[in-house]
């Protein structure tokens, strides 16, 4: 008798790099995690932090950082790590996204040691009080919005009145987040459920905004084991063209796994 392989989800497809040399990777950017075509930030990060996870001996709450210096499109892609030092505790890295001989993002890594000591457990803060799910509000579908194929996002009905024109005074979403194929969460999905809920600035001023992401900050804090997470974000500043949002990923005991914050450009309407 056979038994099946493990399964294969479309996220581990489309994060999958072959190693060409030492600290050299290929990829493929998929349009399975876009928007408007656009691939989501989100995703990109989550490719170019598995490069250095690859070149790491150190994987555990890792700090990435990326900047986006020019559009990534659907395509071959060349992942460009390197070892900047090595520590008993860390290990940091530098890695670039490279297309058409292009560098279109490019990534700092603080991977620390599994091994390292937690002398303190402390928030002061808790999880942000969401509706039930089958309370929430499911985005309605949205063309060219790939990302939505795939994820299954549901906001709390007080932020989600732009959907039907109603917005906001507070530039807030929250809500539930999983893989519509109900994929295990793991080190390098968080980095794409970072940055999938929609903008929220979109609370307060609907969805005409332009907003790509110039430089995005995440940091994982702990591997989550329940089938849902919860997500905050705000945006509490919108000044000269650009704005900063951050957010919060908590798993649905009340444990905390992950912090961001990212800087986008605004615009009222798409150019």
């Amino acid at each position: 008798m056979t038994h099946p392989g493990p399964v294969m989800h479309l996220f581990d497809q489309d994060v999958s790099l072959t190693e060409a040399e030492p600290l050299r990777y290929k990829g493929f950017v998929q349009d399975n995690w876009s928007v408007n075509g656009i691939p989501n930030g989100g995703y990109l990060m989550a490719i170019v932090a598995n490069a250095m996870a690859l070149a790491s001996d150190k994987r555990s709450t890792p700090i990435v950082t990326a900047n986006y210096l020019s559009r990534t499109v659907i395509g071959e892609a060349d992942l460009h790590v390197e070892m900047i030092t090595r520590s008993t505790q860390f290990n940091r890295l530098q890695a670039s996204l490279i297309q058409d001989g292009r560098e279109k993002i490019r990534s700092f890594g603080t991977f620390a040691d599994e091994k390292i000591e937690c002398v303190l457990e402390r928030y002061e803060t808790a999880a942000p009080l969401v509706a039930p799910l089958e309370a929430c509000v499911t985005s309605p579908k949205i063309p060219n919005l790939t990302l939505l194929d795939n994820l299954d996002i549901r906001l709390d009905p007080e932020c989600a009145g732009w959907f039907f024109g109603k917005l906001s005074d507070k530039s807030e979403h929250k809500g539930w987040i999983r893989f519509r194929d109900d994929r295990p969460f793991d080190l390098i999905s968080i980095f794409l459920l970072a940055d999938s809920f929609p903008p929220a600035v979109f609370a307060s001023q609907g969805m005409v905004a332009w907003v790509p992401t110039i430089e995005m900050s995440v940091n994982v804090r702990k591997i989550p084991a329940t089938r849902w997470l919860k997500g905050i974000f705000r945006t509490r500043f919108i000044t000269c063209g650009l704005l900063e949002e951050d957010g919060e990923l908590w798993d649905e005991e009340g444990n905390l796994v992950a912090i961001s914050r990212q800087i986008a450009q605004y615009r009222k309407s798409v150019p």
